[in-house]
């Protein structure tokens, strides 16, 4: 499918208030990981720590998993399956949980954790200390910058991670002086993902400056015997290895990654790394491939095309190389310009306006929040590429927390959340095709899993597409983690209109609804058709399990599904009548959402909320319905918005990254800006914002990032229920500001300027003649766009 965006986008919004901050920058060194800087071209990140003596480059690359494919489906599961809906029916609940353990988690019951690709390690002879020290990640040009003095001399450092020419490239300059450094290369390993406290706690690790003369070692005794490091011609080394087996499923992938120096000193390579000596300007290109061609292909050559890679970029000078990448990202991220208070730049280095954030008022912040979560998903999903996971790209260590897989529960739609609203449709695609994928291996999932039609995913899935449920019946047992995927790829439709687009997600929309055709069962109580079994995700009710029928969640998500499918069917002339009927009557038979003894929005089909162990549980996954869907709106059903707000208010604002995201989101869909906006505080501190800005779930998790990004930009302008709400939920403390480029559904662009909390200009852009209608100050307006696709307000 063509992406005509991304090969020729018309720049919007590229004026900038000049003293619009888009940079993060500190005044030392980074110590832990969640200090380092990331950039990403989608497939290959890198992480630069600025050190002074020895310059550390993080390296990953994105089908870097372990394992190789595989078939996780219990052969048990389908025979056991009406055992344990008569259990669940029954109210044996603990039993329907003990059978599923025995009889339908997937085998193995875990899935393969995303890796990382090594480090890069630049020891400089003669030098352990600088002046003047600055690093900086410079978003707009998507460029990580450090820069020091050691005597006469001026060293700086450049890391950008291209994706025209899909290497990572660093370039080292000495003014006035020369450089003499030898580099290594450290294999992957397991990392201690121990939580660094930020808030000057003494529960954990607290951060301490890094010692400008830090080393660390390369340790060559522990690589593994799969791994070899060797002189690939006399400026290059050339690294071979191998993935890991995980869980009795086998090593299947090789990897390769390819160190090429350029510049005007002495290049050796020389055993296991290569000399540089008497340089004053270096290029080293990285690039770094697998075997991995898809979900069940391995057969690719990452030796060749790592050669490949680096032979096609050493031959464009530097200029050309930086030009060309900072044109492709600026091609996208220049799309959107945001201002929020005075505009004017913080003159503190970031880790030092994060540590102040809940207790200072710092606007700009969180306009530079919505731009770094912007930069991050271009950075980590671009079309090619795998999806954002749990990591988003950047990952350590060999057992990232939770796998840095795909959790579907939550995290890995949440991670997609802005890319709309925030003018970056682009990097949707690879969820697209990870979709695509799952629709193959989830179709064997339904069959062996619950003798469907259709296909299912249940709440994680990595590299090999597992569709089966894992972990255990709290986690794992939850047929909706394919379904909710779905939203994205029908708010990509919404936003765009995009025939083509829709016309190749009918399908996957299709063989998800069809599963639940055939899954739905009857609830003995005759409320209507409810999944069987299920969960709420990861929370327990009043019988200290997760097992159940029917959570507000699934229904919920099966509603807004068929809906979907329905208008695509409509819109796309599907010829089968019958199919549409059907899915027409099932949808009418979905049980409403319900309101419990406490006022509380049920997270179950009976009011068990009161009993449940959790009372602040980190998901709010019966609230699905008012974020990130619109079927819950302050317009339409106020009733179970007061409902949701009970419910928010017993779950506290409090939670883990993503689920302070998640609160902050909720808030603002209903238009409680203040509210929204002492969430958005806590968000921002060091509690829940890493000095590099990276979320702190803890340990990192992306999606809060992600979460956020969507969030704020809501706090601006929103767009459902055939509306766009303009400053819906802005909070008094923002009263001034504008945005540019911002999306909305219906294929309309908006930029906005506000002063003291209220509207003072509106430009709109979407097709000629189209009608709108825009709410804002407690009014609405009906509009109608000009032949050029263009209205003023």
């Amino acid at each position: 499918m063509a992406f005509p965006g991304l090969a020729r986008a018309a720049v919007q919004a590229t004026t900038r208030g000049a003293q619009e901050s888009l940079s993060l920058w500190y005044e030392q060194a980074a110590g832990p990981w969640v200090e380092a800087l990331p950039v990403g071209n989608g497939r290959l990140g890198a992480m630069s720590f600025g050190r002074i003596a020895q310059e550390r480059i993080q390296l990953n690359e994105d089908t870097l998993f372990a394992g190789g494919p595989y078939d996780p489906n219990n052969p048990l599961s389908a025979a056991a399956l009406p055992q344990v809906r008569a259990l669940i029916d029954q109210g044996q609940f603990k039993q329907a949980a003990d059978l599923i353990s025995s009889t339908m988690m997937a085998l193995p019951n875990t899935q393969m954790p995303y890796g990382a690709a090594g480090d890069l390690l630049l020891d400089f002879k003669g030098l352990a200390e600088g002046t003047a020290y600055r690093r900086w990640l410079d978003l707009d040009t998507a460029i990580s910058s450090t820069r020091f003095n050691n005597g006469a001399i001026q060293y700086k450092r450049e890391v950008f991670a291209s994706a025209p020419d899909q290497v990572i490239v660093v370039r080292l300059t000495a003014t006035g002086g020369v450089m003499n450094f030898d580099l290594g290369y450290r294999h992957p390993m397991e990392t201690n993902y121990g939580v660094t406290d930020y808030t000057g706690a003494k529960t954990a690790t607290v951060a301490a400056p890094m010692p400008w003369d830090y080393r660390e070692p390369v340790r060559t005794s522990e690589r593994p015997a799969t791994l070899s490091v060797r002189p690939d011609g006399g400026d290059a080394l050339l690294i071979e290895g191998r993935n890991v087996a995980v869980a009795g499923i086998p090593s299947a992938l090789r990897y390769a990654v390819r160190v090429q120096a350029l510049g005007d000193g002495a290049i050796t390579a020389r055993e296991d790394r290569i000399e540089l000596r008497g340089a004053s300007t270096i290029t080293l290109l990285v690039a770094a491939a697998t075997s991995y061609v898809n979900y069940a292909d391995v057969s690719g050559d990452p030796v060749k095309t790592v050669r490949t890679q680096t032979a096609a970029a050493a031959r464009k000078p530097y200029a050309r190389l930086r030009s060309a990448h900072v044109q492709a990202h600026q091609q996208l991220f220049r799309r959107l310009s945001l201002r929020i208070g005075s505009g004017a730049a913080d003159p503190r280095p970031t880790n030092q306006r994060i540590a102040v954030a809940e207790q200072q008022p710092d606007p700009g912040l969180a306009a530079l929040y919505v731009q770094y979560g912007r930069y991050l998903l271009l950075s980590s999903s671009r079309p090619g590429s795998q999806p954002a996971n749990l990591q988003g790209l950047w990952n350590e260590g060999t057992n990232p927390p939770w796998g840095g897989k795909y959790t579907i529960n939550i995290n890995t739609q949440m991670n997609y959340w802005p890319a709309q609203s925030a003018n970056l449709r682009e990097c949707v695609e690879p969820l697209l095709r990870m979709v695509e994928d799952l629709s193959v291996t989830g179709a064997v999932a339904a069959r062996k899993g619950y003798g469907a039609r259709g296909w299912v995913a249940h709440h994680n899935t990595d590299l090999w597409r597992a569709a089966a449920p894992i972990d255990g019946p709290l986690w794992g047992m939850w047929p909706c983690g394919g379904a909710w995927l779905c939203q994205a790829l029908w708010d990509h439709y919404e936003y765009n209109l995009d025939e083509a687009w829709l016309r190749r997600i009918y399908p996957l929309l299709k063989g998800a609804s069809l599963f639940f055709v055939d899954a739905l069962v009857e609830d003995p109580q005759g409320r209507g058709l409810v999944t069987s079994p299920s969960i709420s995700p990861e929370n327990e009710h009043h019988k200290g399990v997760a097992t159940c029928a029917g959570p507000a969640m699934d229904r919920q998500i099966i509603r807004d599904l068929f809906s979907w499918t329905l208008q695509a069917h409509a819109l796309l002339k599907d010829g089968d009548a019958a199919f549409a009927s059907e899915l027409a009557a099932k949808r009418a038979r979905l049980p409403a959402d319900r309101v419990g003894a406490q006022g509380q929005l049920q997270e179950w089909l009976e009011d068990w909320d009161a009993g449940a162990p959790e009372q602040q549980h980190r998901h709010v996954s019966h609230l699905y319905g008012v974020y990130p869907s619109e079927q819950i709106n302050v317009r339409d059903t106020p009733a179970l918005i007061a409902a949701a707000k009970v419910t928010l208010n017993t779950r506290g604002d409090k939670s883990t990254g993503w689920a302070t995201a998640w609160r902050l989101a909720l808030w603002t869909r209903m238009g409680e800006g203040e509210r929204a906006y002492a969430i958005l505080l806590g968000l921002l501190g060091p509690e829940r914002t890493y000095p590099n800005m990276f979320d702190a779930h803890p340990p990192f998790q992306i999606d809060g990032n992600f979460g956020g990004t969507a969030a704020i930009l809501e706090m601006l302008v929103q767009s459902w229920g055939g509306e766009i709400h303009l400053l819906a939920a802005l909070p008094k403390a923002w009263p001034e500001g504008s945005v540019r480029g911002v999306r909305a559904r219906g294929g309309v662009e908006v930029d906005l300027d506000w002063s003291q909390c209220r509207v003072q200009r509106v430009q709109l852009r979407g097709k000629p003649h189209q009608k709108l209608n825009i709410r804002h100050s407690g009014r609405l307006t009906a509009i109608t766009l000009d032949a050029k696709g263009r209205a003023a307000l």
